[in-house]
């Protein structure tokens, strides 16, 4: 479907706004204190506002508890920034081995000798207070880690990304609703057609220019596509609802082989969350049941079920290469933007990032986040499915540590794109890949569909 070509040293029309560039120093500085600031008021809005037994409850053997994040947060940003950046000594030397997610399988965590929540409050806050004066007085320059100030911008990546992780706990916690968020309010234009056709042809596919972009996102390179169909939103819930009222569920066919005996081991009939009552489908958001929204798109999907759904259509999953052609690609200008919607960072008109709302806007929202060939709502909202592995890109280098990327390349994970609700900008652009096993469904997970012309 498609090939990857030599990668230029640095992409024709890669991005030149200033959003994509480092700035004068200050600048740098000040965007990594706000980026860090903004992490951690929106861990501590995760965090304070639950009881200390439902901090240390693990509410899924899929999750680690709430506590243990706390304080891994914390624990990543001291070994990054205080030890690795400044070369201090470890605060608590013996700790460290606790919050080492590789070291400790999430179901094993509630028996480990944890931090107390008060106690993980400190140890991250002490950690941070050293931060910020290490951020004044540290050359943003000199080293991979620290041009541009990378370092202290993977570290509010990696808590923004466990606020992520918190925010799906949350869903799976039982009881009354302790989060709560304005509906969302994002401008609304159905659009006037279900897919748009993306002409083939090279296109520069990942980054060499973004200062905070993580390894697997580089280097950028020139693929090539054949001409295809894409869905212009989202799949949504009315969708998915005439699946499953076909016998979706109930027919070998559309099933990829691990997948039927997924959903017949678990007698899976519906995403996760829903269930049936007097005729009507409901749905558990953070605690408050509702009748599912038909004109959302659908959540809590695995890859079995989207591609089963994909195959039951007549279609298919988009690869990974086309999802980000149809979101980054600007036919007038042969570029590839960094966003859909061009090289400016994103603001609440052009996408439903940052858990402003906790679900998804109806499909057809947001019609100045579309592309240039209008394909809508490919950022924010519900992270996509693609039909692809996640594998290496060409001239791949682990940095700064194999964990965050190579231990998890082969067939065995499925890519998402495009972000959710629950991420923030920081974590969010038209290059980032995430990966899991096509499996899971308490992500906040959902997909649209392709076929070839």
């Amino acid at each position: 479907m498609t090939t990857a070509r030599t990668e230029p040293t640095e992409p024709t029309g890669s991005p030149s706004d200033p959003g994509s560039a480092p700035g004068s120093d200050s600048a740098l500085r000040e965007r990594a204190a706000a980026a860090l600031s903004a992490a951690r008021a929106r861990t501590a809005g995760l965090t304070d506002a639950v009881t200390d037994e439902d901090l240390t409850a693990q509410h899924s053997p899929l999750m680690s508890p709430l506590v243990w994040d706390l304080a891994h947060i914390g624990n990543q940003e001291e070994l990054w920034l205080l030890r690795r950046v400044a070369g201090r000594e470890s605060m608590r030397p013996e700790i460290n081995p606790l919050y080492d997610a590789f070291e400790h399988p999430r179901a094993e965590r509630p028996k480990l000798p944890l931090l107390g929540p008060d106690e993980a409050r400190r140890y991250a806050a002490e950690v941070r207070g050293r931060v910020f004066d290490l951020l004044e007085k540290t050359p943003l320059e000199g080293s991979t880690l620290l041009d541009d100030g990378f370092a202290f911008g993977m570290i509010a990546q990696h808590e923004q990304q466990h606020d992520e992780t918190m925010l799906i706990t949350h869903q799976l916690r039982r009881g009354v609703p302790i989060l709560t968020a304005p509906e969302p309010d994002a401008p609304y234009d159905p659009p006037g057609a279900a897919e748009v056709l993306v002409r083939g042809g090279p296109f520069t596919m990942g980054t060499s220019a973004e200062p905070w972009s993580l390894d697997n996102e580089r280097p950028a390179h020139v693929r090539e596509t054949a001409p295809f169909w894409i869905d212009t939103v989202p799949v949504t819930n009315a969708a998915y609802l005439a699946f499953m009222a076909d016998g979706g569920y109930r027919d070998p066919r559309w099933w990829a082989p691990a997948g039927w005996e997924q959903i017949r081991e678990h007698s899976i009939e519906a995403p996760l969350f829903w269930h049936r009552e007097a005729g009507q489908w409901l749905r558990r958001r953070f605690g408050v049941v509702e009748p599912v929204p038909e004109e959302e798109p659908v959540l809590h999907v695995s890859w079995y079920e989207a591609d089963a759904y994909a195959r039951w259509a007549g279609r298919r999953l988009p690869t990974e290469t086309e999802w980000e052609k149809a979101a980054r690609h600007d036919p007038a200008t042969g570029r590839s933007t960094r966003y859909p919607w061009g090289d400016a960072d994103p603001t609440p008109a052009h996408a439903n990032l940052g858990q402003r709302h906790l679900r998804p806007a109806r499909a057809g929202s947001y019609p100045a986040g579309a592309s240039p060939l209008g394909v809508r709502q490919l950022i924010g909202d519900v992270w996509e499915w693609t039909s692809s592995d996640f594998l290496p890109y060409p001239g791949f280098r682990a940095f700064p540590y194999k964990e965050y990327s190579q231990v998890f390349f082969g067939p065995e994970h499925k890519v998402l794109r495009g972000g959710s609700f629950a991420v923030d900008p920081v974590a969010c652009r038209g290059t980032f890949r995430n990966w899991d096993l096509p499996v899971r469904r308490q992500i906040f997970s959902g997909f649209r569909t392709a076929r070839d012309l």
